[in-house]
């Protein structure tokens, strides 16, 4: 199953179909619908609408084919139905009092506007509510439906083409992560090994220093320093953090290549990734480990600004 991004553009422009004439040809139909539909990242699945009073009625079968279609994401869907003619039998003339406003109006605006460009008969007739006449219930609806179907199917394919991509990204980061895990994880021995000579170079040096100290002094210095070795060991064993990291990537491979709804899921293993990071950060005891931390966590945030646009 793919990926699918919340982010997403698709727009087509549709005509109905018209029944052939008595030659046999099909007329062109005067009718054209425009449709436009956005989509952005969210949280939850908001719908907005900017439809002409013609479609209004259609709103909520346009809201059920939007549910049915998608799950998560901003989405916008703008519509216009507009005559680009007229048939000869619907030509109708505008009334005397309705060419006079139109003639009124236009000297206003050219008065302000000396190089708008003039009304011409099609605007005319276009804007006469006598040739405005509307498709009927049954041609209207199936006509708007079938527009919005093939709509959706596009902007599923670019919301799966944009998915992709994110997955592929995601892995990559994947990849880096586990690169990063493996080079800090032999760094940690070295540095306990390290401090633990430098506590008993330490407690060599403070001992001889004081020239009435006994054998057993010496030798519970020397435990003590071994125990302050291995408490420090503790302190910086980031062990099964990075185990839990692995754990995380390996679910976050597993989820990409499975696909469907996985927005969610992934980010919530974002953050425990970031909580991994940043207890190795926060454990380091080298400029080396803090080092690698600091690429995880910016790894990390780059992956959690890519999961926000996942569905």
């Amino acid at each position: 199953m793919p990926v699918y991004s919340m982010t997403g553009y698709a727009s087509l422009q549709s005509t109905p179909s018209t029944p052939p004439a008595d030659n046999g040809e099909t007329p062109p139909s005067p009718w054209r619908l425009s449709l436009e539909v956005r989509s952005v990242n969210s949280r939850f699945l908001d719908l907005h609408f900017r439809l002409p009073d013609e479609l209004r009625p259609y709103e909520n079968t346009l809201r059920e084919q939007l549910q049915k279609q998608l799950r998560r994401g901003k989405v916008e869907l703008r519509a216009s139905l507009e005559r680009t003619g007229a048939l000869p039998d619907q030509l109708q003339v505008p009334g005397a009092l309705l060419l006079q406003k139109l003639a009124s109006a236009q000297d206003s605006i050219r008065n302000w506007l000396p190089d708008a460009t003039p009304l011409s008969v099609a605007d005319v007739l276009r804007l006469s509510p006598a040739s405005q006449s509307s498709l009927p219930e049954a041609e209207l609806r199936p006509w708007v439906q079938q527009a919005a179907d093939q709509l959706l199917e596009q902007l599923r394919e670019a919301r799966e083409t944009e998915g992709r991509q994110l997955a592929d990204s995601l892995l990559q980061r994947v990849q880096q992560l586990r690169l990063l895990a493996a080079e800090a994880e032999p760094l940690i021995p070295q540095v306990v090994e390290a401090q633990r000579q430098r506590f008993l170079d330490k407690w060599k040096d403070a001992l001889q220093a004081g020239n009435n100290a006994s054998s057993v002094s010496r030798d519970a210095a020397q435990d003590r320093a071994l125990a302050e070795a291995a408490a420090f060991a503790l302190r910086i064993d980031v062990a099964e953090e990075l185990t839990r990291l692995q754990s995380h990537l390996d679910t976050i491979e597993e989820l990409l290549k499975k696909g469907g709804e996985l927005g969610k899921r992934l980010d919530f293993l974002i953050q425990e990734l970031h909580r991994e990071a940043n207890t190795l950060g926060s454990k380091s005891a080298s400029s080396e480990t803090s080092r690698i931390a600091m690429d995880m966590k910016v790894l990390v945030e780059q992956m959690r600004e890519q999961v926000q646009n996942i569905e």
